[in-house]
């Protein structure tokens, strides 16, 4: 009986050519493939890209093609032994260590993060370079030369060049570890064939850890990484984003301001506003979102680099850290500054829970309004139907014609995704690590760096394929606005609450307007009940 094995999406395996008589493996590589599984009592059977793979009970998959495990090897070693690594890649033995030891997503590190982790080494480069660290006394001091290349290496990583060299599972070793050494090895190689040398040679003139990892710790440049990516994204993604979205709310907002409709407390009738008013009031949610947003980038702007391995800056210059963060303001135009105590830098993340808490802000507002706006363009005949919302897809598989707030969904969805990813944020910086370090950082900076991403996709798509294009359905809103109850409201002032609140179960009784009852009752002279129930007047206090 065959049992549903999960969908893992794209995942890096092991394919291992099998020589059963001779009891040896035969060849082997190295992939990535995306794929679906199910489950058998004896073996399980993935199909991947047209590639059919058994496992059995021993440790190996046995390909049905063995030519296609025919990949070249080449051997590294660590400080663990050898290694084989696929022959082209630019990493290394801890990078390929780390594909086999954590096959567990196939999510990988986002490009924004790669891409910090390459401003990142570049600034350090410099700082060590101006330091006179490189070229100095040392084991294997570096020419110019190759100093050079090495921060050209950075460079094109910072550039979002060699994406595909970075293959390690976000679900890692907690401090960042094998992706700090994964950007280590892969710089040092390009930066070897830069600089005109051989990378495939054992001995690395231009080396990992002396010379791209000088100064440094994993427990001080991967949060900083993650503190640059996240400001960086905030800045130049998220922020524009909110930005439009207000100047596009504001605009409909004055456009609209002689509409006039009723309002719905407890999605109940309440007294008129103007839709012009209402949308005035969205554009100043996404206003105070956007000072929202601003917070959250600034709540990275200390960077713990410096620190190296516990906060003391063992093997690191004093002026290192301030050196870094200028080369990094420097970069991105972002006012970063070394960590005030490095001892908290290094030991807390409680700066990326501050900031995604401004991020689940941010959400919960676009969740309402996005909210709001579905409700607004409810119908078309047995809805509100007060604004026109673009047609973007058929909505139905069974009911022809029928289309649906598309845009207001999606956009929900990325809210309820972020508010769920502060879970994650919060648990990782309050309950991962203990003393000198946390040790959840990898899926810190994939939660955030993913809401962000999330919040500016979702509100650019929203603002092209909603907002943008609605419009406001004035007759729909101007109907409503007479046979509402709450209108008596503004006779408060004239007849005392008790009396309105008689009227408007009577009138509600007798399907009367409240005008209508008030004229046949004779409760106030026309002059006085015009004026009284003018709906414009109800928009605005009256002195």
């Amino acid at each position: 009986m065959q049992s549903a094995h999960p969908t893992f999406g794209r995942r890096v395996l092991r394919f291992v050519s099998y020589d059963s008589t001779e009891r040896q493996i035969v060849a082997e590589t190295i992939a990535e493939f995306g794929f679906r599984a199910s489950f058998a009592p004896f073996q399980w059977i993935a199909t991947m890209t047209g590639i059919t793979v058994f496992a059995f009970d021993d440790p190996f998959f046995l390909l049905v093609d063995p030519a296609i495990a025919m990949t070249d090897f080449r051997t590294e070693r660590d400080s663990m032994g050898e290694v084989r690594v696929p022959q082209n890649a630019y990493y290394g033995a801890q990078t390929q260590r780390a594909v086999e030891n954590f096959p567990v997503s196939g999510w990988q590190l986002p490009p924004s993060m790669i891409a910090a982790m390459g401003r990142v080494k570049l600034a350090c480069g410099i700082a060590n370079r101006d330091l006179g660290k490189l070229t100095g006394s040392g084991k294997n001091p570096l020419s110019d030369g190759q100093v050079e290349s090495m921060l050209s290496a950075a460079k094109e990583v910072a550039e979002g060049q060699l994406a595909d060299q970075f293959p390690v599972d976000v679900f890692q070793t907690g401090s960042g570890t094998s992706s700090n050494m994964n950007i280590n090895e892969v710089l040092s190689n390009r930066a070897i064939e830069i600089d005109g040398g051989d990378r495939m040679a054992e001995e690395k003139s231009i080396h990992p850890n002396d010379h791209i990892n000088m100064g440094q710790s994993t427990n001080d440049t991967f949060p900083t990484a993650i503190h640059v990516a996240a400001a960086y994204e905030i800045e130049n993604r998220l922020l524009p984003a909110l930005r439009r979205m207000h100047e596009s709310l504001t605009e409909k907002a004055q456009a609209w301001d002689k509409i006039i409709k009723i309002g719905r407390t407890h999605l109940m009738d309440a007294t008129p506003l103007r839709l012009g008013q209402e949308f005035g009031g969205f554009a100043r949610q996404i206003e105070l979102s956007i000072a929202r947003a601003e917070a959250a980038r600034d709540a990275v702007l200390e960077l713990p680099v410096g620190g190296t391995a516990v906060g003391s800056g063992i093997n690191t210059h004093p002026e290192f850290g301030a050196r870094v963060a200028a080369s990094l303001s420097e970069q991105t135009g972002i006012a970063f500054i070394e960590a005030v105590n490095h001892f908290e830098g290094n030991a807390n993340r409680d700066g990326l829970v501050d900031s995604h808490g401004g991020l689940k802000c941010v959400a919960q507002t676009l969740l309402g309004l996005a909210n709001n706006i579905r409700w607004l363009g409810s119908g078309p005949r047995c809805g509100f139907y007060e604004v026109k919302l673009p047609t973007r897809q058929p909505g139905s598989s069974i009911m022809p014609g029928k289309v649906n707030p598309v845009m207001c969904e999606s956009l929900m969805q990325v809210a309820a995704r972020v508010i769920g990813n502060d879970t994650c944020m919060t648990v990782s910086g309050g309950c991962g690590g203990n003393f000198q370090l946390n040790i959840m950082m990898p899926v810190m900076a994939h939660t955030i760096l993913e809401s962000i991403e999330l919040l500016a996709g979702g509100v650019t798509a929203f603002i092209d394929f909603c907002l943008d294009g609605m419009e406001p359905n004035e007759e729909a809103c101007e109907a409503s606005v007479e046979q509402s109850l709450s209108m008596c409201t503004s006779l408060n002032p004239l007849i005392g609450y008790e009396q309105a609140a008689a009227l408007a179960k009577e009138a509600f009784k007798s399907g009367q307007t409240i005008r209508e009852l008030c004229k046949e009752k004779g409760i106030l002279a026309d002059d006085v009940l015009t004026e009284a129930l003018d709906p414009w007047k109800m928009t605005e206090p009256q002195a």
